[in-house]
């Protein structure tokens, strides 16, 4: 490893220029954004903890701008995934510019900044290696932080001394837990890495100085656990661009990530028992027992087995397999603050989870995820069908589609102008939607 990785880091950072297709990638990722962060922000579904997040934080200023918009397009987990941070880059990375953003945008330096950012994401993801998320760091809060600074210092024009030293300062910053998964920190994780990302780039722009190299070394030591690999953080920069390759991964379930593969699972089951002339209204009835196998850490993220409420259901592999094969899809109404549902409840209690032991751990390689379901009758038969991770990652989640389904919820709304202000053809257009968050 150079002793002057983080100067090569902010070159980086600075002078790589995203190929077309990588701005027409952000240009998706904006809409799922969009399409996240508006029903809380409009009020269509609840969210308790917002009142205080404004109260203590009240979004009057860039920093604390940038914490509510990660708050409120993380708020209800349906934003997007990128499989080598093992994280949200979006909430994190979007929210700061936008909360930068002043009232003459410039769209393309705006996206351009924002594929930089996704590729810092997931170099920072590769670089901290398969033990990061393992030891209980959620990736989103601690490298996120790091990688939208990255993107707000290219988006500000900061010199390169000036970029080295933000990207330390959000190191320094860089925080949060797995086990605050399941309530309104989670979110708040989001938001306080936005925040930190800009206060790193208003502090390094204003003159202060901190450490140039060795704090972004520190926080891939100290957060590795032996497995990181710095080398990795700046090696084929751009070659592919990450928001191509692997790219973004928008979700078609407001759940965790790691429950999506065991739902589709579920769904391929329940359409088997319908075929087979079981009605919808009695398959929790005919059903005795379910198991959802899966490789040895697998549900590291959905770890929640009984849970209380809808934003607790989000990470528990029962609850959305239940909900999937009682309702047949996973609503996302099902998952906002109210009591569970007690017969999708009743249902998931009847779920059991197993390890495979035959199958690598999750952490060697979590693309190598799967989930089988199994549903064992009253009658004596069993039914069984598995999902790999890769097989739900290649399905394409039409992110039109989305937004138009989100918006339904929100008829004070012209829909159609949302849609079509998310294609930033203007700079008026960014500055529409950043209003919309706002009210």
């Amino acid at each position: 490893m150079s002793s002057l990785i983080t100067a090569q880091f902010a070159r980086l950072v600075l002078d790589s220029r995203p190929e077309a297709s990588a701005l027409l990638a952000a240009r998706v990722g904006v809409m799922d954004y969009f399409a996240c962060a508006l029903p809380i922000a409009q009020g269509a579904i609840t969210d308790s903890g917002l009142a205080a997040v404004k109260t203590v934080f009240p979004p009057n200023t860039a920093e604390n701008r940038a914490l509510y918009f990660g708050y409120v397009s993380h708020s209800l987990d349906f934003d997007d995934y990128h499989p080598a941070l093992r994280g949200h880059p979006t909430t994190v990375v979007l929210s700061a510019l936008l909360a930068l953003t002043g009232d003459t945008p410039d769209v393309n330096a705006l996206l351009s900044a924002y594929a930089v950012g996704v590729e810092a994401a997931g170099r920072l993801g590769l670089a901290a290696g398969t033990q990061h998320y393992q030891l209980g760091f959620h990736s989103t809060a601690t490298l996120g932080a790091v990688a939208a600074s990255a993107a707000a210092a290219r988006y500000l024009q900061l010199t390169p001394q000036q970029t080295q030293i933000a990207l330390g300062l959000a190191a320094t910053q860089a925080a949060g837990l797995r086990s605050q998964f399941g309530s309104a920190a989670k979110p708040l994780h989001a938001g306080l890495a936005a925040r930190a990302a800009v206060n790193a780039v208003l502090l390094a722009q204003a003159g202060f100085i901190g450490q140039s190299e060795g704090v972004i070394d520190s926080l891939l030591h100290s957060h590795g656990d032996g497995r990181q690999r710095p080398e990795l953080l700046t090696a084929d920069w751009g070659a592919p661009w990450r928001i191509l390759q692997p790219g973004l991964e928008f979700k078609r379930y407001p759940t965790c990530g790691g429950t999506h593969s065991a739902a589709e699972a579920a769904f391929i089951l329940r359409k088997r028992l319908l075929e087979q002339g079981i009605t919808a209204a009695d398959i929790p009835a005919a059903i005795r027992h379910i198991q959802v196998s899966f490789p040895p850490g697998a549900d590291t993220a959905p770890y929640i087995r009984r849970p209380s409420n809808g934003v607790e259901a989000r990470f528990s592999l029962e609850y959305v397999i239940a909900d999937a094969l009682y309702s047949g899809s996973v609503p996302l109404m099902h998952y906002g603050e109210n009591p569970v549902d007690p017969l999708i409840a009743a249902l998931a209690a009847r779920v059991e989870r197993h390890a495979d032991l035959t199958a690598p751990p999750d952490e060697l390689d979590a693309e190598l995820r799967f989930h089988r379901v199994t549903l064992t009758l009253h009658d004596g038969r069993q039914l069984s069908d598995i999902v790999t991770r890769k097989q739900t990652a290649a399905r394409q989640t039409d992110v039109n589609a989305k937004l138009r389904s989100i918006l339904q919820l929100l008829p004070h709304l012209d829909s159609d102008r949302v849609i079509g202000d998310c294609a930033l053809a203007q700079p008026e257009a960014l500055l529409r939607l950043i209003k919309l968050l706002n009210q």
